[in-house]
């Protein structure tokens, strides 16, 4: 694996890698990487010829300077993650390098929608961070494929979006890759580097109360429902964002199913000081 610290060094390379028709990969990560992320390599790996990563803690999609903080740092162990799931390329940047200007936003992405509901109104200006760097990245990487895992519906759609935006939906390739889970059906996620012993025990009763509402969907209002998997949370002491059930394709709620809309659950909550989110499609 070919480690890139520098753009223009990497840009070097990957001009290289096209100018003999080779098809990149993408899989832009923030570290602390888990079989999720190899998940993601690995679908790289079939369906490209070659794989870059990219790993980035973001400050700007943070709302918390705290949580910018405490996010686990594990590079040596990252590195090695990266090369057993055979990845080509990693990249690994500074902020100055990402935004030698400073960290102040000049643009403003229209993101309609999506910016009002679930994780916007809780973490104001998070996705336009997210679609900040991911504008950078892809900037540099130039990909024809780019892969990210489903456990953040929503920035998936918002990072769709920005495709959208920047009329990049004919030249990269958006695939929303499933979520991998640990064997209690806690999802895989970084943050879970930061639960005690006694808080990852508590944690997969967020799956719990995902497969409730998929096990518990019928037609009518969806309150009840609602009400029923919030207490599962509430009953083991995590503080709840948002219990929701929203159209799979808008996000828009969804108070009463007609029996035929796709529809997802959604679900962010505190345990301690970490915050989790997860989904599950309840129609599928």
């Amino acid at each position: 694996m070919l480690l890139f610290h520098h753009i223009h060094h990497l840009q070097n390379f990957l001009q290289q890698a096209k100018s003999k028709q080779t098809t990149i990969g993408f899989v832009p990560t923030m570290g602390a990487l888990h079989k999720g992320h190899v998940s993601l390599i690995q679908a790289s790996k079939q369906q490209t010829q070659l794989t870059v990563c990219s790993i980035f803690v973001n400050p700007t999609q943070f709302n918390n300077a705290s949580d910018f903080e405490k996010y686990p740092i594990t590079i040596a162990d990252d590195i090695r993650l990266l090369e057993l799931a055979g990845c080509d390329v990693l990249f690994l940047p500074s902020v100055t390098e990402i935004y030698p200007h400073g960290l102040e936003n000049k643009s403003h992405y229209d993101l309609g929608f999506l910016e009002t509901v679930l994780e916007g109104p809780t973490r104001p200006g998070h996705f336009q961070g997210v679609c900040m760097v991911m504008e950078r990245l892809l900037s540099i990487v130039q990909p024809r494929h780019l892969f990210m895992g489903l456990k953040d519906y929503q920035q998936c759609m918002v990072v769709k979006r920005l495709l959208y935006l920047k009329n990049w939906e004919q030249q990269i390739q958006f695939h929303g890759c499933p979520t991998l889970r640990e064997p209690d059906g806690l999802a895989m996620s970084s943050r879970n580097l930061r639960l005690n012993a006694e808080q990852r025990a508590i944690a997969p009763v967020i799956f719990e109360a995902l497969h409730y509402l998929k096990q518990q969907l019928a037609t009518g209002s969806l309150q009840q429902i609602k009400m029923e998997a919030a207490n599962l949370l509430l009953n083991k002491g995590l503080k709840i964002d948002y219990v929701e059930i929203a159209d799979a394709d808008t996000l828009e709620p969804v108070k009463e199913w007609n029996g035929t809309q796709t529809v997802t659950a959604l679900i962010a909550a505190f345990l301690g000081d970490v915050r989790l989110i997860d989904n599950l499609i309840l129609t599928s």
